[in-house]
């Protein structure tokens, strides 16, 4: 398979490696761009895999806690320019969908789309959603949500005016730390809660890629198990919020702060605004020259 300069362009921006490594490896792996990410990461070449296909679409994330902090959710609802997003009829929407779900509990969008809704009596969420769409002229779409109930608290962030939202679970945590951790959450962009909750596959994968770069490093299969089993905690401390370095101290672990504290992570969601959904390409120019023929 021929491998063309807009695939050798891709594998550099989701690596770093260079262009000469890249063409390379896609031609070792017939054009493969994930295989070919592995043998990068195997040959030390590229560090991680890095996602840059995470086109931002507009909208915000908003999220509602009840008084007691027993119950939170976390929503996303898209539009389609940032315009729209900072309207304060659409802003209040969204907030409105978010307590809806805190005080409702929908099993998922449908069924909340579904529901009366409690700010406007007598229509669905999915007529008032309609309405809006009316009102301000463009397609609006609530995507996701998260809902936690708990006998410990719910803690919730929003940071750059909707553009990042996070939404915590804890045992034994005054508000301090809970902030902290929201923080820590919204920075570090954890994956997973701890190493029990990271997929048997995905450490598997991991391990199978260090131990190459270990071989490839001319060391012998034993040392290169051991150097493994070494540099596997460095993959949890990247991707589990308890192994991560505390942001606000990063010589101590996530892990080590809530255990000062007595306190314990429970669950958490994390959401970035239009992260995964292809944004449509405007070319104004063109539109504009079709108008006029």
């Amino acid at each position: 398979m021929a491998v063309t300069a807009s695939v050798v362009k891709e594998l550099r921006e989701k690596t770093g490696a260079g262009m000469m490594d890249c063409k390379k490896v896609l031609t070792e792996t017939d054009g493969d761009i994930e295989k070919a990410i592995e043998l990068l990461r195997e040959r030390g070449i590229a560090k991680a895999a890095k996602k840059s296909d995470r086109i931002a679409a507009e909208g915000i994330v908003e999220a509602y806690v009840s008084n007691d902090k027993k119950v939170g959710a976390l929503v996303e609802v898209n539009s389609e320019t940032d315009f729209v997003a900072k309207n304060d009829e659409f802003k209040t929407f969204v907030a409105n969908v978010a307590e809806q779900i805190v005080k409702t509990n929908p099993a998922d969008v449908e069924t909340l789309l579904g529901q009366e809704s409690i700010n406007v009596p007598g229509k669905t969420v999915k007529e008032v959603l309609t309405d809006k769409i009316a009102t301000i002229g463009e397609n609006l779409t609530i995507r996701r949500f998260a809902r936690f109930e708990t006998t410990g608290v719910v803690e919730k962030y929003i940071h750059g005016d909707g553009k990042i939202g996070v939404l915590v679970e804890l045992e034994n945590a005054n508000d301090e730390l809970a902030k902290d951790i929201c923080m820590q959450i919204a920075a570090a962009r954890p994956e997973f809660l701890n190493r029990e909750s990271v997929p048997a596959e995905r450490v598997d994968k991991e391990m199978e890629i260090l131990k190459a770069q270990a071989m490839n490093e001319g060391k012998p299969a034993d040392i290169a198990e051991k150097m493994v089993q070494g540099r596997i905690g460095k993959f949890y401390g990247e991707i589990c919020l308890v192994e991560q370095p505390f942001v606000k101290n990063p010589d101590l672990k996530v892990k080590q702060v809530l255990d000062e504290k007595g306190a314990k992570a429970l669950g958490f969601a994390r959401f970035e605004k239009g992260e995964g959904i292809e944004k449509k390409e405007e070319n104004f120019a063109e539109e504009v020259m079709n108008q006029l023929k």
